[in-house]
């Protein structure tokens, strides 16, 4: 215990303190001195039944006695009534305790004093003057109602009620601060207004729930505050950022700071009407994912972020106009360390205050929806950090993470995991998904690490992991968890949609909660993200050998409803750029990534790619410099760029690329089986199934002559597609615009067309 910092009272109660001026009243105060003690050391668990007005019988003689702790006053004058009577307060304790009595007025002060009855006037010892209302004067906010629901662990607006949230109360504005630290015996508001003193603002305690609040008056928008949280388990004070804080100091300060996050004026509301009628199993999805930090800077060696506001002029256009859907952010929750990308999130609530401010934020996101742009967001409920501001052992207990490290700690990235079992546990991780929905308007939730949640050995070693309570490997806490996330979420916000980054063969992720599933919407496809990159990276003269990694994902491809990811985790590391990726000399290299890319938007399954993939960068992706923006100033990487333009446009055009993504009625093999040649060939349907594609991939810098191709009718079919184009900076071999049918019957259907396959290059061929 900090006792030398708290300060030491020292003397008796009714004697002179040292350095109090002569003309002070000291006299004895009208509570035990043990009840004094314990609130001047900043250890009394309830302050309430110390401070603020009381009533109390002096020499027999009733009056109301006003408590007030001011430890830098020199004298404390209260007002009283509408007559503004001036009363001086006496210092009843050395430190800076004060107090006022009020003679009881005729007829008594009634059941209760309004808050409003009085103000307390102080002269500080650098001479300022102070005066406003007494905290302790207003009662309790949080209802019984509440507080029951916070318990149950059901309280899914509960970021409406703790963290900070500027408040009128009797006609009085100021900001409600509450915090759940059950195992706390004191818990202050400490900020830039009262010193960072937690002997000056302590907390009411709600008792057996284990949450915290307080009303100040008068405190506004802007001001740095901390949560200090004295353990009554080991005695031990730590200052907390507000786990329910919507705003953050730029690190690496790291308190939280009062911000009114219910002022912005939407302009989306056609969007979100549309949204909740939408079907996005049959909609085209190409998402751009993006860090906001590494996307573009500005300033002089291009070193500066650029704001939510500038990312909103230059992001939005740029993702429109290349015909991308969705844009996900990597997280932008409050983060300590650049290098983490946000996935080490320690503030949940709170948008990262690098490139502005939430009102910022919600602005950029309001215009994305204008723009016909949806915005997902990366969300982190695997882990947390261990840094000292933040979650982790909380109020001096392992509060939102597990006490045995064989549960609670993440030995891939040094993190903690979270208590799913604990039902206030559950309930801020499912409060937050909720927030982000519901304040910012959010379109959904790409989760991280989900395999890590499912399995209690994951990344662990026999004996460094505890078996479930039937013996085996899953965790049904985090099962549990996860399942009821996506039952709230998507009944509260219809049309939100969540995303499973999950890389195990764990079944039914992607499939509703009452046949089984964990009730994701659309679960990424590691597998073939896999097997597709270790394919294209293998020299064509082997890739004969290795067909199978190119078919193998049709094998499953429809046993979930996937996305296909080439994200930011394959470009970092050491892992290469795509482009480098890609063996060959630079020409091969480029018509290989633009074969990738054509294979990629024909392939079944919504689409994925992170930032500078349109650009064809060759270093790795780093997240303290901007995309090398100048490589669109070579014809090669230009080429590239026009690609990505009209793969997706044609993406989003096109039904039968978009349509039926997640059943076999949307595709068929023509020919699979090829591999000595090392050519695939498929047809891509629309719900209509005379609205087809017919999409023939070469995967080896060949041209095949005469290569004959199956097809289910005759007619003309038109080249729509070819990424060996001279506008894409390829060799232009191609079919002449498209063919026609011819009645040879070949790959078991009754029409066939003889094609030109260019080298390393995919065809896209519409009747």
């Amino acid at each position: 215990m900090m006792r030398g910092r708290l300060g030491n009272p020292g003397g008796s109660l009714a004697s002179k303190p040292t350095g109090v001026p002569a003309n002070v009243p000291v006299r004895k105060a009208t509570i035990p001195a043990a009840e004094i003690d314990r609130l001047v050391h900043a250890e009394h668990a309830d302050p309430f039944l110390v401070l603020g007005p009381h009533p109390v019988t002096v020499d027999g003689v009733g009056s109301m006695a006003v408590r007030t702790f001011q430890p830098n006053a020199e004298t404390v004058t209260l007002i009283w009534g509408a007559s503004s009577q001036e009363i001086p307060a006496t210092r009843i304790q050395n430190d800076g305790l004060f107090e006022a009595l009020v003679p009881t007025p005729p007829g008594g002060f009634g059941n209760a004093i309004p808050p409003t009855t009085y103000r307390l006037r102080t002269i500080e010892k650098d001479g300022r003057k102070v005066e406003g209302f007494d905290p302790y004067a207003f009662r309790a906010l949080l209802t019984d109602f509440d507080l029951y629901l916070m318990g149950e662990g059901t309280h899914y607006l509960k970021y409406e009620k703790l963290g900070a949230h500027i408040r009128e109360v009797s006609g009085v504005q100021g900001v409600h601060f509450g915090v759940w630290a059950p195992n706390a015996q004191r818990v202050s508001v400490v900020g830039d207004f009262n010193r960072w003193d937690g002997r000056v603002n302590p907390m009411r305690n709600r008792g057996a729930t284990g949450v915290w609040e307080i009303f100040l008056p008068s405190l506004g928008q802007g001001h740095v505050y901390k949560f200090e949280v004295l353990s009554q388990i080991n005695h031990h004070m730590e200052l907390k950022s507000d786990p329910y804080g919507v705003s953050a100091e730029l690190r690496p300060a790291n308190g939280s700071v009062v911000y009114d996050i219910d002022r912005y004026s939407w302009n989306d509301a056609a969007w979100i009407e549309a949204r909740t009628k939408r079907d996005h199993f049959s909609e085209p999805m190409s998402i751009y994912e993006v860090h906001l930090g590494s996307w573009r800077r500005s300033g002089e060696n291009r070193k500066t972020w650029l704001t939510y506001r500038e990312l909103g002029d230059q992001m939005i256009p740029y993702v429109k106009e290349m015909g991308f859907t969705h844009i996900e952010l990597m997280p932008i929750m409050e983060h300590p360390f650049d290098g983490s990308w946000g996935y080490q999130t320690v503030g949940y609530y709170s948008v990262t205050s690098r490139y502005g401010s939430p009102t910022e934020f919600m602005e950029f996101i309001d215009r994305c929806h204008q723009e016909g742009l949806g915005v997902l967001l990366d969300w982190t409920p695997a882990h947390f950090p261990r840094d000292a501001h933040g979650l982790a052992f909380f109020d001096g207990t392992h509060l939102y993470e597990h006490a045995d490290p064989r549960r609670g700690s993440q030995p891939d990235w040094g993190t903690l995991v979270f208590n799913y079992g604990r039902s206030e546990v559950q309930n801020y991780l499912i409060s937050n998904a909720l927030f982000w929905m519901d304040k910012y308007h959010i379109d959904g939730l790409r989760v991280d690490a989900v395999a890590s949640m499912l399995y209690l050995d994951y990344s662990r070693k026999a004996g460094e992991w505890i078996p479930n309570q039937f013996g085996g490997r899953e965790n049904l806490e985090a099962i549990a968890f996860l399942k009821r996330l996506n039952e709230v979420a998507h009944a509260r916000f219809p049309g939100i949609m969540t995303i499973a980054e999950e890389s195990t063969s764990y079944p039914a992720v992607s499939r509703p909660t009452y046949v089984g599933g964990l009730g994701f919407d659309l679960k990424w496809n590691m597998g073939w993200m896999n097997d597709t990159l270790k394919y294209f990276q293998t020299d064509p003269i082997y890739r004969k050998f290795h067909h199978n990694q190119l078919t193998f994902s049709m094998i499953y491809a429809f046993t979930e409803n996937f996305v296909l990811p080439l994200s930011h985790d394959e470009v970092v590391h050491g892992k290469r750029s795509l482009l480098s990726k890609m063996p060959g000399d630079q020409w091969q290299k480029f018509a290989n990534l633009r074969l990738l890319y054509t294979y990629f938007f024909a392939h079944p399954g919504k689409k994925l790619l992170f930032m500078g993939a349109e650009l064809a960068q060759w270093r790795e992706w780093q997240e303290y410099t901007e995309l090398d923006w100048a490589l669109l100033g070579f014809p090669t990487h230009r080429g590239l760029y026009r690609l990505m333009n009209d793969l997706n446009k044609t993406y989003s055009r096109e039904l039968a690329l978009y349509q039926v993504e997640f059943d076999w009625q949307g595709f068929e093999w023509i020919n699979a089986d090829d591999g000595d040649m090392s050519v695939v060939t498929f047809l891509r349907r629309a719900r209509d199934h005379n609205d087809f594609m017919v999409v023939a991939c070469n995967l080896t810098p060949v041209i095949r002559e005469n290569y004959r191709v199956g097809v289910p009718e005759a007619g003309f079919y038109r080249e729509i597609m070819n990424s060996d184009s001279a506008y894409y900076e390829g060799t232009d071999v191609g079919n002449n615009g498209g063919l026609n049918a011819e009645p040879i019957p070949w790959d078991n259907r009754p029409y066939s067309l003889n094609m030109k396959l260019p080298p390393l290059a995919g065809l896209y061929f519409k009747k």
